[in-house]
């Protein structure tokens, strides 16, 4: 089939949470508070990681991608929903929503990819610690972030694409806070069976694969290593270098699993668009806090980059 645009409107509905003029307020309070804890503490973590030497290893520098990242699904999405809370608007442009549901995509799967990237480097670093800086090298470490990009990418595109291939007639009205594909799809008046397909197949792929390789290398590091390890204390640190991945990759897949399962079988919209906050607006949010509360470098840096800025503060300009 030849792709062509065959959409006859200029423009879609995001409903949002709720059409009751007095919560407004407070949603568009609780999500910019979101969104300015959300892009401060990850570029935290970014400027720690860039400004420490001490930081200058690839388990850092796969947490500063992901912290990019993060800011970027988030800036996606949350601005265009507070604008049009402000405006008391709810449109969004046919080519506005497409780009939007493209680029929140892309960083969806750059997250997936880059979580299995981190579950892979902590396999490294404590199954094989001797060899660690040979395996993980800079090329292998700029190879891997790159392979996370070309794959997210295509996927973005290809599903972006797809839609465009769609008619869509009269009902614009998305039952969410962003354009999410899926929601997108099913406003669709033509045939969405490929659609359909190509999502389950990229829905798969991006969820059980990554998930299968984070799975499969904690199995290796607790039976060819930790179970190794007779001291309480060498268990303990080498527990400690994987507890803030491990509770960040629970958070991510629990909360975007629990979502899509539980929208399968209620098909409530609405409820979906309310859940769904969670993988989106609160697991971006919550991971500066859990990289940074459980790991003592990263506090170590952050409390070295703070002490720098005051001294510059604070210091007087010499006299001339």
């Amino acid at each position: 089939m030849k792709p062509r645009n065959n959409t006859q409107i200029s423009e879609f509905l995001l409903l949002g949470f709720s059409e009751d003029p007095d919560l407004q307020p407070l949603i568009f309070g609780c999500f910019l508070s979101m969104y300015l804890v959300t892009v401060l503490g990850n570029l935290l973590i970014i400027l720690a990681t860039i400004s420490d030497s001490h930081l200058h290893t690839p388990m850092y520098f796969f947490l500063s991608i992901l912290s990019f990242v993060d800011i970027c699904s988030t800036s996606t999405t949350i601005p265009k929903m507070l604008v049009n809370i402000q405006t008391q608007s709810k449109t969004i442009t046919y080519s506005g929503c497409i780009t939007q549901m493209c680029f929140f995509i892309l960083f969806a799967g750059l997250d997936n990819f880059l979580l299995t990237v981190m579950a892979y480097d902590r396999f490294v670093a404590i199954c094989h610690p001797l060899h660690y800086m040979v395996i993980m090298n800079p090329w292998l470490c700029v190879l891997l972030v790159l392979m996370c990009w070309i794959l997210s990418v295509l996927n973005s595109l290809l599903q972006s694409l797809m839609v465009l291939c769609l008619s869509f007639c009269t009902h614009v009205e998305i039952p969410h806070f962003f354009c999410e594909i899926n929601e997108v799809v099913h406003l669709a008046c033509s045939d969405t069976f490929f659609n359909d397909m190509l999502m389950y197949f990229a829905a798969l792929l991006l969820a059980c694969c990554p998930l299968t390789g984070i799975l499969y290398s904690y199995s290796k590091i607790i039976v060819s290593s930790i179970r190794a390890i007779s001291s309480a204390q060498g268990r303990y640190k080498a527990f400690s270098t994987c507890a803030s991945h491990l509770s960040v990759v629970s958070l991510f897949y629990g909360t975007s699993l629990g979502v899509y399962l539980s929208s399968a079988v209620a098909q409530n919209s609405h409820c979906t668009a309310i859940a769904s906050v969670m993988y989106s607006v609160v697991t971006p949010m919550l991971n500066p806090f859990i990289y940074s509360l459980r790991n003592k470098d990263i506090k170590s840096a952050l409390r070295r980059l703070c002490e720098r800025e005051t001294m510059k503060v604070y210091t007087p300009l010499p006299v001339q």
